[in-house]
C-alpha cells in the first residue's frame, strides 16, 4: 500500500509540472468535455479526457506489468 501511494504522489507531481504543456495540448476542451455557464456559475466536467487520460493509464501499467 505504502508503494503504491508513493507512486500516485509522484504521478501526480509530475502531472502538476507538465500542465501547463498538457493544456496546450488540447487536454480539458475536447468535444464530449461539459461546460456549463451561467451568470455567477461555471460547471465542468472533463468527460472526454478523463477517459482517455484513463486509457492511456491504463495501458502503462498493463505494459509494465509485463
Amino acid at each position: 500500500m505504502t508503494r503504491f501511494l508513493v507512486t500516485l504522489g509522484v504521478i501526480l507531481v509530475i502531472v502538476g509540472i507538465a500542465w501547463p504543456w498538457l493544456v496546450k495540448l488540447g487536454l480539458g476542451r475536447l468535444p464530449g468535455d461539459i461546460v456549463i455557464e451561467r451568470e455567477n456559475f461555471r460547471f465542468y466536467f472533463p468527460l472526454t479526457t478523463t477517459i482517455i487520460v484513463s486509457l492511456v493509464l491504463s495501458l502503462l501499467v498493463w505494459l509494465f506489468r509485463k
